[in-house]
């Protein structure tokens, strides 16, 4: 009976993280869509400011993860979930000035802010993913998480491009003869368009909080509580576990290049002078993609692959398509943007794992510096958007290619560096 009760605890748990996984899905990336859309509403000049839309939000990631290990000590799992999404709320609720009133800077605040909330969340929600359940099942469970986080995200863009985006060519082509009266009511009305997504996403933002702190939500014991010490051979350090450090440098470059295939894949798609409204279906069929990757992984890990496996194979598919990107005719290259995608869909479920594996009382320190290296997802789109100007949009694409050869030697042998011997036993 109570080993019935704990396996119905377990799936009560995931079922919750699931949906807290589908919330952030939907808010990160709507980004995809706001890059085009503020770039025209807030009348940006040069592409890399449009991408400071990824650097807001991703960058509060690396400001709060350390600060969001100690509110989680504080409060405990749960009320640390309730907490970030009422944080994400009001990050939410300054959409509304930031619209009424064109202010770039502000709706940058309002994505900091989300970023901020959200940091708090996947601090508390990816270990405990890896928790509620067998290590080795580990990439298996965060996939699922994966296809509830893709599946938002596939629909995200398209709800919010239906409704900001909708005749952005025609206004474009006619905003270069308006006056500057007309000009300015024009923009007016696209920026107000914002205003009622983002206040249904806070309202469902402080319901869900709610739904978290009243809900059955099972405890797991903390790692912080375990004699996971003595099992690395007592290392008193988190500076003690080089593959933690690696898998850092690893996640930066893997959410680097994520956030890269989806959120400038509209930019190159306009850059080919391609509509607005086939452009913005781009972000979704990425998103597919990952869907498709997330599935072989929860079918193939690890009973016909160990997660590392799954990592070099996506790394190396990575390359491929990488170089592809960069050298093939656009109207190729574009797909193949896209499908990086699938070979970016088991990264993160195998890289968080690898990375945490044997920490032990550490793990939640750990956890919360691989957090911070979603910072990656601020920095390289950045880096990105300047290549384009002395590069082009497609050459610049080469510069995924280092990131995915680091990643592949990661999953061959730096989750390794310094614990081999438990790998042995």
């Amino acid at each position: 009976m109570m080993m019935e009760q704990k396996k119905n605890s377990y799936s009560m748990g995931i079922i919750i993280i699931g949906i807290l996984f589908f919330i952030f899905g939907f808010v990160t990336w709507l980004n995809a869509t706001l890059i085009p859309y503020l770039k025209i509403a807030c009348e940006l000049q040069h592409e890399w400011q449009s991408y400071l839309v990824t650097f807001a939000f991703y960058i509060a990631y690396f400001v709060m993860a350390l600060p969001s290990s100690w509110v989680l000590r504080k409060t405990g799992y749960k009320n640390g979930m309730m907490l970030g999404l009422l944080v994400m709320a009001v990050g939410a609720l300054l959409f509304i000035p930031a619209a009424m009133t064109r202010t770039y800077g502000l709706f940058l605040l309002g994505l900091f802010i989300m970023g901020t909330g959200l940091s708090v969340l996947q601090t508390a929600s990816n270990p405990y993913v890896i928790e509620l359940g067998a290590p080795e099942s580990a990439a298996q469970r965060v996939s699922i998480m994966g296809i509830c986080n893709k599946v938002a995200g596939a629909i995200s863009p398209l709800i919010l491009g239906s409704i900001m985006l909708k005749n952005i060519d025609a206004l474009e082509a006619s905003l270069k003869t308006m006056d500057p009266i007309q000009k300015a009511a024009e923009l007016d009305l696209l920026a107000s368009k914002s205003i009622v997504p983002y206040v249904v996403i806070m309202v469902s933002l402080v319901v869900l909080a709610l739904f978290v702190r009243f809900s059955p939500l099972p405890q797991i014991e903390d790692p912080e509580e375990e004699e996971g010490s003595i099992q690395h051979g007592g290392k008193s350090s988190i500076f003690s576990f080089p593959h933690l450090w690696i898998g850092i440098v690893t996640l930066f470059l893997y959410v680097g290049v994520e956030v890269i295939a989806i959120d400038t894949v509209i930019g190159y798609a306009k850059s080919l002078n391609m509509n607005m409204e086939a452009a913005r279906v781009f972000p979704t069929f990425g998103m597919i993609a990952m869907i498709v990757g997330y599935i072989i992984g929860i079918i193939a890990i690890p009973k016909y692959i160990t997660q590392e496996r799954a990592l070099a194979y996506c790394a190396v598919l990575g390359v491929i398509l990488g170089i592809c990107t960069a050298v093939l005719p656009a109207n190729v290259s574009i797909w193949c943007l896209t499908l990086l995608s699938l070979a970016n869909s088991l990264m993160w479920p195998a890289i968080f794992p690898l990375a945490i594996f044997g920490l032990g009382r550490h793990t939640k320190t750990g956890s919360a510096l691989l957090i911070m290296a979603i910072a990656g997802g601020a920095l390289l789109p950045m880096l990105y958007g300047s290549l384009t100007t002395c590069m082009g949009f497609q050459g610049a694409y080469w510069m995924v290619l280092p990131c995915y050869l680091f990643i592949l030697y990661f999953a061959v042998a730096g989750h390794r560096v310094g614990i081999k011997h438990l790998y042995n036993k």
